[in-house]
């Protein structure tokens, strides 16, 4: 599950000007007639026009430190933040000194998310009044806006020493801690915080997303359900109950989580996507092709797509889903997955040719994937290119030696090939791995009957007959071959087992018809006859023809 960021401990701050001490010098000061103006406009709600005062005093050269204090405190009312922090950074360079001046021009830039600016304005502000545990916050917040957690824990630190209590200083330096992968330290914080104050959302926030990191479910999901019990449209504690539903298999109450929150956050790719994940699992396709299709909708991306085409490949939709991979490995040309389900619904949808490129172009990325060079030789034999097929599956065989099915198509690239020796050492080679592989054994029978190697053949087929394997090709031949062999007695018994299987099977009584006969058993000859050509009557055609030899 993707997860909403960490929840971000913020405190309001707003321009200030703090209750100072009259310097005996300042009386001394002519006091500027537009300054008094601007003061009178501003208490008459009138901030353009205190605005036009003040311009006017900078204007005559009456550049004083009180005009440029006013003119900021002004223009942040206006949310004019840039040159509300140009004003008192002309404060500051009046009076450089003046912690007032560096503070509020830290505040704008905070509005203005200019965290490195905000935080060396607010150091300077700290600088000039040590015991200022605004500007130490200030400080903190901007670091980690910054990825610093360290220097941040030891800003909180400061403000703590000042004001021990201060529950943000506290959200502040356990969100440090957490940053800086101290996950147990920061979640006794936020507990400790909950004991006083049970509604911190920022806390059990948090909460959540240290507990998805750590996967510990069952907290996250009294988290989530505490949150939701203050917040119902938190998208932490939903995307949190989801992980947790998720973890449990309960993907019924994830896609409920999810489409609660989809409809709260419509934009939210993460959501859509693991919604249709849980209806995915769940079985509901038509729900998750449509819940894959608005992640897709809202940011493209390479697993969505390739979740989708799978979907769509379940639904019957193989046009679709074809579309879905190629669009997947066009946008994520390294990824193998998506590539890997478009060979397979190319060679699904017979088109052997587009899904041999596929997996060549599969295994080129990853050649140290077995499956790749497997299913590559196996569309190499469907296309008869057998030679590359057994280049393929010997690939294969170098990264999963003994792999009896890849063993079985190597030995037919080499049958195909008429490297009939080549075939029979593979065949073999598998035989020794495993002394019961039937498909080993099958296929040295098979080779020996195409040698003439009737011996051999026999007695690969008995052998396969003590393994369990009676199917009716088995035994049949293994009568043929007890017939050739002159064991007539054997080649009955086979051919009876044949015709267990299937009573009509005319070449089976045909052939028991002649070994009776050959064993002086003509009345059952005659009637295996009668059964074969009443089964195949073609085999009448025969009967009077002159014998050649």
């Amino acid at each position: 599950m993707n997860t909403t960021t960490n929840a971000f401990v913020a405190e309001s701050h707003q321009a200030q000007a703090r209750q100072q001490y009259v310097d005996p010098r300042r009386q001394m000061r002519p006091v500027s007639r537009h300054l008094a103006r601007a003061v009178a406009r501003h208490l008459e709600g009138d901030l353009q026009g205190a605005l036009e005062e003040l311009q006017k005093a900078i204007d005559k050269g009456e550049k004083l430190p009180e005009i440029y204090q006013a003119l900021g405190h002004v223009l942040y009312e206006l949310g004019r933040y840039e040159p509300s922090a140009a004003a008192f950074l002309e404060l500051a360079g009046l009076e450089p000194n003046n912690a007032d001046a560096w503070f509020n021009a830290a505040v704008c830039a905070e509005k203005l998310e200019r965290w490195e600016e905000a935080a060396e304005r607010y150091k300077r502000a700290a600088s000039c009044d040590s015991g200022r545990s605004e500007a130490w916050l200030g400080l903190g917040l901007c670091l980690l806006r910054i990825n610093m957690p360290k220097p941040a824990l030891a800003a909180f630190e400061q403000a703590l020493s000042q004001r021990p209590d201060w529950e943000t200083a506290w959200l502040g330096k356990a969100v440090a801690l957490q940053q800086a992968g101290q996950a147990d330290a920061a979640q006794a914080i936020y507990q400790k915080i909950l004991q006083s104050n049970p509604r911190s959302e920022v806390c059990l926030t948090n909460l959540v997303v240290l507990g998805l990191e750590q996967q510990r479910y069952d907290d996250v999901r009294r988290w989530a359900e505490q949150l939701l019990s203050l917040n119902p449209d938190s998208a932490v504690a939903l995307e949190g109950l989801a992980a947790w539903a998720f973890a449990h298999e309960d993907y019924d109450l994830a896609a409920k989580c999810l489409t609660t929150l989809t409809t709260l956050v419509p934009d939210h790719f993460e959501g859509w996507y693991n919604l249709g994940l849980a209806h995915q699992k769940a079985g509901r396709l038509e729900q998750a092709a449509a819940a894959y299709q608005e992640a897709i909708n809202l940011r493209p991306n390479a697993q969505a797509l390739t979740n989708l085409g799978v979907v769509r490949q379940q639904l019957g939709d193989h046009e679709g889903a074809r579309t879905a991979f190629q669009q997947a490995v066009k946008l994520d040309p390294t990824g193998t997955a998506a590539l890997w389900n478009l060979g397979l619904a190319l060679e699904k949808a017979g088109e052997w040719e587009s899904a041999a490129q596929a997996y060549t172009e599969l295994a080129a990325k990853d050649p140290q994937s077995e499956q790749a060079w497997f299913r590559l030789g196996v569309m190499q034999i469907a296309l008869q290119q057998y030679a590359r097929s057994a280049e393929s599956f010997e690939r294969c065989l170098k990264l999963r030696p003994n792999w009896l099915e890849a063993q079985m198509n190597l030995a037919l690239a080499y049958w195909k090939q008429h490297k009939l020796a080549e075939a029979q050492a593979v065949y073999e080679q598998a035989l020794e791995n495993d002394p019961a592989a039937l498909d080993a054994i099958r296929g040295l029978a098979a080779l020996a009957l195409e040698q003439g190697r009737a011996e051999a053949a026999l007695a690969y087929h008995e052998r396969m007959i003590e393994l369990g394997e009676r199917s009716l090709e088995v035994l049949y031949n293994a009568g043929v071959l007890l017939q050739q062999a002159g064991r007539l007695e054997a080649a009955a018994a086979r051919y009876r087992e044949a015709l267990s299987l299937a009573p009509e099977f005319a070449e089976a009584l045909l052939n028991l018809g002649h070994v009776l006969r050959a064993l002086g058993q003509e009345k059952e000859a005659r009637a295996c006859w009668s059964k074969a050509l009443e089964a195949k009557p073609e085999l009448a055609l025969d009967y009077f023809a002159p014998a050649r030899g």
